[in-house]
């Protein structure tokens, strides 16, 4: 049997010298902020070499471009039900490896 894992999204990634981390995060059905809204909560982390980061990038990029040419998708598009988490920062990767 193979373990299957849903996230709503990647809430960080970190490089340590030739390590990535990637950390998969989803909403929490019982915790809310200030707003109500519901908090993300770290439930698994992918820890790659980075030439395997890599790889896995260009892949996900070869299926984004599929996505996009079927239809699925718009170029740009954001989720129907994705919500801005606290302490997102568009644009901005919060790990220090990155300026």
């Amino acid at each position: 049997m193979v373990t299957e894992t849903y996230t709503d999204g990647i809430s960080e990634i970190t490089v340590t010298g030739s390590i990535v981390r990637v950390d998969l995060m989803s909403l929490s059905p019982s915790e809310r902020d200030a707003h109500g809204n519901p908090v993300p909560v770290l439930r698994q982390r992918l820890i790659l070499p980075a030439d395997a980061f890599a790889n896995a990038a260009d892949l996900m990029q070869q299926v984004k471009n599929s996505l996009i040419e079927s239809g699925v998708i718009s170029p740009g598009q954001q989720p129907r039900d994705a919500a801005p988490f606290a302490g997102a920062r568009p644009g901005r990767n919060t790990s220090p490896n990155f300026s």
